[in-house]
């Protein structure tokens, strides 16, 4: 459990996209490896190095504390004094009858501790290590029999400069092959950035020119497949487009033909006969409506381009529409809910949403608002609520299946393809519909759609 957690946190840190991940996978063995070289190189050279340069010092130190021992006569003092900065840099000062302080040493890092263990070694006395408000210095302290030695030593005779410049060369070149990376895998990623949205665009139903090859040889692999996928999809569609209209001529016709005949045939008709005629001019309407449902949803909306165009107005000429039919409808939507849409397929999937609603109900209700998603990102929302029986929740994924006719309660006869073919339309614009149980009471048809 404690590995699963793990893995789930660290899959959580690292980065999505593509080219983050590629550079991830580009620099981290680099860092890895200037990480072991400058452990390598701390372990072994700049600890050898460091002992040196302490020992120099503690060596210094000794000496200048066994020359004071030997002859502590004041102008000794004063040769030993100047000897010490000229050839050394070393700045002494006695203080006669000084005595250590009583506090632990201050030590910041390997190099303090390097020259403690030094001077332990060399000097042998009681001492102690300060660094003065500048950390150009340090300060050594030596406790001798009668006063107290005050050693300030330069930095740079402790510290090798080889160490920064190792340090910035390694923090440098991650930089610049990280910069690299950056550069070469964002040549590399645009043209699958590419390929996505145009993807995207066609599975909308967008016209889309073909995409240029580039990139590694799998990206223009990719690339050829897509445009020989977009030639034959669009073939297919154009041919399946003239089939359908030769079929809808060729069937129209008859059914003309027939209407017309019995238009003709009704006023020779006995009277007990005229009913049976009317029956059968209703049918031949509803063949008509029928055949072309079944047209449109076999057609499909994809030669039509998306525009710019307000959701509430949309809504208000379907509200109008419907109300022309004797059906009561209510609307209430935000204003200027613009959005890139192909208008007629929209209007069309409304339609149907308020076809079905009236069939069942007795008032209809349009609404639009905008909201935003769990995941982040604004989309626009379409209702359509019902007062109706409504639809159990168990057979609501039914009712989208083409051809599938949910009996209801005085519900009216339909062809089965309204809510297909609307779905099909709201899945083209990139969004997604689902029926609920409305407030209203009856049944809501919610529209999801990217804003």
């Amino acid at each position: 459990m404690i590995a699963r957690g793990l893995l789930a946190h660290v899959k959580r840190v690292l980065p999505r996209s593509l080219l983050g991940r590629s550079v991830l996978i580009i620099v981290t063995p680099l860092i890895v490896l200037q990480a072991v070289a400058l452990q390598v190189f701390y372990g072994t050279h700049w600890e050898v190095v460091s002992r040196r340069l302490a020992s120099a010092v503690a060596g210094d130190i000794g000496f200048i504390v066994e020359t004071l021992e030997r002859d502590p006569r004041p102008e000794t003092l004063v040769w030993v004094t100047n000897e010490a900065l000229s050839r050394l840099e070393l700045v002494l000062r006695l203080e006669p009858g000084g005595v250590l302080p009583d506090e632990p040493d201050i030590r910041t890092g390997p190099a303090e501790d390097e020259l403690a263990a030094a001077i332990e070694e060399r000097v042998r006395l009681p001492f102690r290590i300060t660094w003065p408000r500048s950390e150009r210095a340090v300060e050594i302290q030596v406790q001798l029999p009668n006063a107290l030695l005050h050693v300030e030593a330069p930095a740079k005779r402790l510290f090798t400069g080889t160490v920064t410049v190792f340090v910035l060369w390694l923090i440098g070149s991650a930089l610049i092959v990280f910069a690299i990376a950056v550069l070469f895998m964002r040549n590399q990623v645009k043209p699958i950035r590419r390929l996505a949205s145009a993807a995207e665009a066609f599975g909308k139903g967008r016209d889309v020119a073909p995409i240029k090859p580039e990139g590694a040889d799998e990206v223009r692999q990719a690339a050829v497949a897509f445009n020989r996928m977009r030639e034959r999809v669009a073939r297919f569609l154009s041919q399946r487009t003239e089939m359908l209209a030769g079929v809808s001529h060729d069937l129209r016709t008859p059914i003309t033909r027939m209407r017309l005949g019995l238009a003709m045939l009704a006023p020779r008709l006995p009277d007990e006969d005229r009913e049976e005629a009317e029956a059968l001019s209703g049918d031949l309407a509803e063949m008509e409506r029928m055949i072309e449902a079944y047209l449109a949803f076999a057609r499909g909306e994809g030669t039509e381009q998306a525009q710019a165009a307000d959701v509430s107005e949309l809504l208000e000429e379907v509200a109008a529409k419907a109300r022309r039919n004797g059906t009561e409808v209510t609307v209430e939507a935000e204003r200027q809910l613009v959005l890139p849409l192909r208008t007629d397929a929209m209007r069309r999937c409304v339609t149907n949403l308020v076809d079905n609603a009236r069939r069942h109900a007795a008032h209809v209700w349009l609404g639009a608002a905008r909201f935003v998603r769990p995941n982040g990102g604004v989309a626009v929302q379409i209702t359509v609520d019902d007062d109706g029986p409504g639809i159990p929740a168990a057979r609501r994924e039914d009712a989208f299946r083409p051809f599938v006719r949910l009996d209801q309660p005085g519900g009216a006869g339909g062809t089965g393809l309204g809510l297909t073919i609307a779905r099909d339309i709201v899945r083209a614009h990139g969004g997604e519909i689902a029926l609920e149980e409305s407030p209203r009471g009856g049944l809501r048809a919610r529209i999801s759609l990217p804003g």
